[in-house]
């Protein structure tokens, strides 16, 4: 954890300064996630299999997983990163897309800066488990 004790007020953050810690907590989880899962997996599939959790497409799919169990502030901070403007273009996914992977990760940004660690891995808990359900029914298909 972080060496200050302050805790900022999360109401005067940018919501694209909460993309930014929640891209890097998500990524954090899903890589871990990935280790948990697939242990004798060389460092290049284990990338690939986390990018795959992580591009804007998948965060766009997490966020439609989640959303009927959101709360209203939840919510509120979703809609604000999605809404924010970026300077950034996307280069390998749609513009709709991209803005609501910036509002999940807004949201992720949001809870962990918050402390609230119990409800972060409940929503991404439900997000894994599709990709888990996803996996499975691709490998099948392939064997």
């Amino acid at each position: 954890m972080l060496l200050s004790d302050e805790k900022p007020d999360l109401r005067l953050i940018n919501p694209l300064t909460l993309a930014f810690v929640g891209d890097g907590v998500y990524e954090m989880l899903a890589r871990e996630q990935v280790v948990r899962e697939h242990t004798s997996l060389s460092a290049k599939k284990l990338h690939a299999l986390t990018v795959d959790m992580v591009r804007a497409t998948a965060q766009c799919r997490g966020f439609e997983i989640i959303e009927p169990v959101l709360t209203e502030q939840e919510l509120s901070i979703f809609k604000r990163g999605r809404n924010a403007h970026t300077s950034h273009t996307p280069k390998n996914q749609s513009g709709c897309d991209y803005h609501y992977a910036t509002g999940f990760e807004a949201l992720i940004g949001y809870l962990y800066l918050k402390d609230e660690e119990e409800r972060l891995n409940t929503l991404l808990n439900e997000v894994i488990k599709v990709f888990r359900d996803d996996e499975s029914e691709t490998s099948q298909k392939q064997g």
